[in-house]
């Protein structure tokens, strides 16, 4: 009889498992800072004097890893100057399973220098990206080399398209409007099995879009959003040249919603870099 009821046990033990698997999927925050990292070049606010002086550590910029802890795969939202060290953080060195950018500003595609033949002359890397962010690469170098070489593979996106990844996880691109110089700007919905997260580092006033930013929060588990600036006057240039939203209006429009806000993308001379709703290099979120 004993023998029976623990077989039974180990039956509906089996069963269960079965029936709700747990997810090994992850979100790694792998930097915070706007495209040129903190500290800044020719920054004397007291935040960079502070990392300079060794009191305070450096940011990485902004990016975020998706990582499956059980089969290894991987992929990250962004190439950023500071890809080298984020890549390592994320995988352990390895090249990701796929790159996915959001548009052509220093610090969202130049790490993609790490694959090319003065590194690790990769081999076929998927990149995904819209059909003008790929055409920047295709005609400008050094990138268009990273193609010729086949050290990057095109994989091109098409905004407001669901693309499959793993059969457990799917990526969502939006358009969001910005300073289009070079290609046009997307942000990411990523969705896993258990949760749901959105990707906004680099936006115009969220006035100027077509979408409802708060809807779109309360569709989602976290939402990290651009945090570039927290006031319009703590930069010494003309704010309507870099429009981005600040931090309180963001606040604002997304009370209430039942994603989690998180702030990225965070300039130097933000004085809201502690706040507790900006997010930290090395978080980590169950997908």
């Amino acid at each position: 009889m004993l023998r029976a009821a623990a077989t039974t046990l180990v039956a509906l033990l089996t069963l269960g498992a079965a029936q709700a698997p747990v997810s090994d999927w992850q979100l790694v925050v792998l930097g915070i800072a706007q495209d040129a990292g903190i500290p800044h070049l020719s920054c004397r606010q007291p935040l960079c004097v502070s990392i300079r002086a060794g009191t305070r550590r450096a940011e990485k910029v902004s990016s975020l890893g998706l990582v499956n802890r059980t089969t290894g795969r991987a992929y990250i939202f962004d190439a950023t100057p500071d890809f080298n060290a984020q890549v390592h953080a994320l995988t352990g060195g390895t090249p990701p399973d796929g790159v996915f950018l959001t548009h052509a500003h220093i610090g969202h595609y130049t790490g993609l220098m790490y694959l090319g033949r003065e590194s690790i002359g990769a081999r076929a890397v998927p990149v995904y990206a819209t059909d003008k962010m790929l055409e920047f690469l295709d005609t400008n170098g050094p990138w268009s080399q990273l193609v010729a070489l086949g050290n990057i593979e095109r994989r091109p996106i098409a905004p407001d398209r669901v693309l499959a990844l793993s059969g457990e996880v799917r990526v969502t691109a939006f358009r969001v409007p910005h300073r289009d110089e070079f290609s046009d700007t997307v942000g990411y919905r990523i969705e896993g099995p258990r949760h749901s997260a959105l990707f906004i580092p680099d936006i115009d006033r969220w006035e100027k879009w077509d979408r409802n930013i708060r809807e779109l929060v309360d569709r989602v588990d976290y939402a990290f959003l651009d945090g570039t600036f927290a006031s319009p006057g703590e930069v010494n240039r003309n704010i309507d040249e870099i429009p981005h939203p600040m931090m309180p209006r963001t606040r604002e429009l997304v009370r209430g919603a039942r994603g989690k806000l998180w702030f990225i993308h965070i300039n130097h001379t933000n004085a809201d870099i502690d706040a507790p709703d900006v997010v930290r290099e090395g978080a980590t979120f169950a997908m």
